[in-house]
């Protein structure tokens, strides 16, 4: 049977009645419990009540899996999560608790969204164009590559006033198309860093385990070996989604099962091995 990475999405992945499948399962109403809200409810509203619902579903789905694919469950040698998706991950491979992560999904949303408020951001995705050409243009213009997250797929964040600069250029200077995200904030940028100081008081509260499986992180596209400072870390450090595919992929996995709302992650790794 080919080895199996499970891959966990990150914000921006939900949608509505995305909770639907999952009602009533353990896992999910548990979550609902220790968080006290509905964040279904308030998916319009941003960051804090978005990440919470991702992984909530994200779990739930991925222990559905489990019980509908029994005889492949032995076949997981590996596990990745899309920024908010490393929780979803490390709950899978065992190495955080369900409670804990829940705690920390909505301390790390609400510090987030905190930070934003703090120093506005905003992000933009650069589709196409040269490589080369947008990062030289986010080291022009003060921003961060945020994401990686396959060929032909940067995105940038930063200081509101630069990324509306970097999509205005995006197609003279680097052949790309400019598309701005719906976020509140510039994560993954320098401006996070009251969010990162936040979320590692969080984890120094929590026991972390040992992962039944490696879990990669997504600031060094390798198995975690520090779980508290990368994850606050991680926050500050691009997102190295198309590096963290690769190295699946020298690693032995062979097949890539995504856990959670919508496909997104798969198509990127299609992307991603289909380039190299």
């Amino acid at each position: 049977m080919p080895s199996i990475a499970a891959i966990f999405p990150g914000q921006g992945s939900h949608a509505p009645d995305m909770d639907e499948p999952y009602r009533g399962l353990p896992a999910f109403e548990r979550g609902l419990e220790l968080l006290g809200f509905d964040p279904f409810e308030r998916l319009g509203e941003g960051t804090r009540f978005q990440q919470p619902a991702i992984f909530l579903c994200s779990v739930a789905a991925w222990d559905l899996w489990r019980e509908e694919a029994a005889d492949e469950v032995a076949d997981v040698r590996a596990a990745a999560g899309h920024s908010l998706g490393e929780y979803a991950a490390l709950v899978a491979a065992g190495a955080l608790r369900f409670d804990d992560a829940v705690g920390l999904v909505a301390e790390r949303a609400a510090a987030m969204a905190d930070a934003g408020d703090l120093a506005p951001g905003s992000m933009v995705a650069m589709l196409g164009g040269e490589d080369h050409a947008i990062r030289a243009l986010a080291t022009r213009l003060g921003l961060t590559i945020a994401n990686d997250n396959a060929p032909g797929q940067l995105v940038l964040s930063g200081a509101t006033d630069a990324v509306a600069e970097a999509e205005e250029l995006a197609r003279d200077e680097t052949g790309a198309r400019a598309r701005r995200l719906d976020v509140s904030a510039a994560f993954h940028s320098p401006l996070m860093q009251p969010a990162a100081a936040r979320l590692a008081g969080a984890l120094a509260q929590v026991e972390i385990g040992a992962p039944a499986f490696p879990v990669y992180a997504n600031g060094t596209a390798a198995p975690f070996t520090d779980v508290r400072r990368e994850l606050s870390e991680n926050l500050l450090r691009p997102v190295r989604w198309r590096e963290t595919m690769l190295a699946l992929r020298a690693a032995g996995i062979e097949r890539y099962v995504e856990h959670g709302p919508g496909a997104v992650l798969t198509g990127l790794v299609k992307r991603t091995l289909a380039a190299a």
